[in-house]
């Protein structure tokens, strides 16, 4: 995978202090020792200045009944108009819109429901481009005046692959539904001389196994776990591609930077609880992202750009690491971290926060 296998989990000793004398992780920092892995609990989060809940308003109830003497009621609540959005399927269709959807599953079915196709037919989703392009993948987030090109299912193949080398070269990442798929093929790795295996294809299945439903992370595992010097076959599902004439279809200027760009409002799509209007993350957050998303390759062999958001909401109002150690364990469960990952991860936000990158 050319990323180094997560650590094993270190047991708990003084729950998140620095041990006296203990080794320093990166850049020199104190390694601090905490029990891993996380678990997963509800999320307590601070009200966001910005956030409003993407609902649709209802009317507000009439005046309260009575004779009583009282306050005038308050007057019924404006209803709040409804966020939609233009969608297209990648390859080429008619332009469709989707919109009051809450999560990234609820979005693929209004998607199916548009074109009248399963919403399991969905790979993944990109913004503003319908080519197959990872760095506008969506993830957590859309702009509210993003355009959504749907990736569907195209050509099944298998491919045999003999493990010459430990590390086969792959970042995977997910869609959120169960669809595992390749995010990056690093140049020169085994591979990328593999040229019928493809950025943007699902992995399916490993040695007939079953992946559909996993999650990112596990794949990753289990293609690191894979014996060296053994072939292994892949089953891999490639995204139905356009036809080399058809251009974008988006003209030019159509969507300008300066609307994709700093200040506008996003739509956050959470796993759990409701999707929330907030502004985009600032240029400082975005900055720690971009260098925890870098951290989850290194460290875990794959990309999650949600991920990495999420753990900087974690981490915005705390001051040690201590304190982001509690939030991260209440925010999120299943990702065995190192605990050299999550002291780096720590020193990421901190690092953006004070103006170091």
């Amino acid at each position: 995978m050319g990323v180094c296998q997560p650590a094993a989990s270190v047991r708990a000793r003084g729950r998140g202090r620095v041990q006296p004398g203990g080794s320093r992780g990166r850049a020199g920092r104190p390694r601090w020792v905490r029990a891993m892995p996380l678990r997963l609990r509800g999320k307590k989060k601070g009200k966001s200045k910005e956030t409003a809940k993407l609902v649709e308003s209802e009317q507000a109830a009439g005046a309260r009944g009575g004779g009583e003497a009282a306050a005038a009621p308050p007057a019924p609540a404006q209803p709040r108009a409804r966020l939609l959005f233009h969608t297209q399927l990648a390859h080429g269709s008619p332009t469709g819109r989707v919109g009051g959807f809450a999560s990234v599953r609820e979005l693929y079915e209004q998607i199916g429901q548009a074109y009248r196709i399963p919403a399991a037919e969905i790979i993944f989703c990109t913004l503003n481009t319908h080519k197959i392009d990872m760095d506008n993948l969506l993830g957590g987030q859309i702009g509210l005046e993003d355009f959504i090109f749907a990736h569907i299912k195209g050509s099944k193949k298998e491919v045999d692959v003999l493990k010459s080398e430990d590390s086969l070269g792959l970042t995977i990442t997910d869609n959120g539904t169960g669809y595992a798929f390749i995010k990056r093929i690093k140049e020169d790795s085994l591979v990328d001389q593999i040229k019928v295996i493809c950025v943007g294809d699902h992995i399916e299945s490993i040695n007939g196994k079953n992946m559909v439903g996993c999650r990112h992370y596990e794949v990753a595992n289990l293609l690191k776990g894979l014996k060296k010097d053994q072939t292994f076959k892949l089953t891999l599902i490639e995204p139905m591609k356009a036809f080399e004439m058809i251009e974008p279809r988006l003209k030019s200027g159509t969507l300008s930077e300066a609307k994709i760009s700093k200040g506008r409002e996003t739509l956050r799509l959470r796993s759990k609880g409701p999707a929330t209007v907030e502004e985009v993350p600032s240029e400082i957050e975005e900055k720690a992202i971009k260098k925890i998303d870098d951290l989850l390759e290194t460290y875990m062999g794959i990309r999650d750009i949600e991920l990495a958001a999420t753990m900087v909401e974690a981490g915005r109002d705390k001051n040690n690491p201590d304190e982001f150690a509690v939030a991260l364990d209440e925010a999120l469960g299943d990702f065995a971290f190192p605990d050299e990952f999550v002291f780096d991860v720590w020193g990421a936000i901190s690092d953006a926060k004070q103006g170091r990158f």
